[in-house]
């Protein structure tokens, strides 16, 4: 099974996608992951390649074309990035998770040790110069969510209950195999 979750930064993603990685003793591949990944082929630490990446398109397409490759030819696996379920177009379940920016400023602050004016600003010009390169180099509006099969709100949800109810989906889509 190949399940994608998308969303906003601090709308749950990984927090949701380990545990279910875990439960069903899938591979867990994040964004994250891929672009570390990218930065040890080229021998370069996080920060560098992170300077590199914010102007050339195509550390970005190459994090995007990997996660699609890795997804797309691996069972048993959990895809998280904002475009994973975009990009991995098999995908047997696509997962959204949205909450309000003020409830995902309040979870960044708190995890990256920010003041909430701090995490909202940063969050909101973030969402806004990451539209605009999905726009730009896939045509991607990230409001539309017609692909996702499953859409939940983690400001309404507590993680445990964001977990049973995918945990739900998954094992109703499981016993149709």
């Amino acid at each position: 099974m190949r399940i994608t979750i998308s969303g906003s930064p601090g709308s749950g993603t990984t927090t949701l996608g380990r545990s279910i990685a875990e439960k069903y003793s899938y591979r867990y591949v994040s964004a994250g992951e891929v672009f570390r990944g990218l930065a040890k082929e080229r021998n370069m630490d996080l920060a560098a390649f992170g300077k590199i990446a914010e102007t050339d398109p195509a550390i970005d397409l190459e994090i995007d074309a990997r996660q699609k490759e890795i997804g797309e030819s691996s069972d048993d696996i959990i895809l998280e990035g904002r475009l994973a379920g975009w990009m991995v177009e098999n995908a047997d379940l696509k997962i959204l998770l949205c909450a309000s920016p003020e409830c995902r400023s309040t979870r960044i602050a708190a995890r990256e040790g920010l003041t909430e004016k701090q995490a909202f600003e940063m969050t909101i010009e973030r969402e806004a110069c990451e539209a605009g390169r999905y726009m730009e180099y896939y045509e991607i509006d990230i409001l539309d969510f017609s692909p996702y099969d499953l859409i939940l709100n983690s400001e309404t949800f507590s993680a445990n209950e964001l977990f049973a109810i995918v945990d739900a989906a998954v094992s109703s889509l499981l016993k149709r195999e």
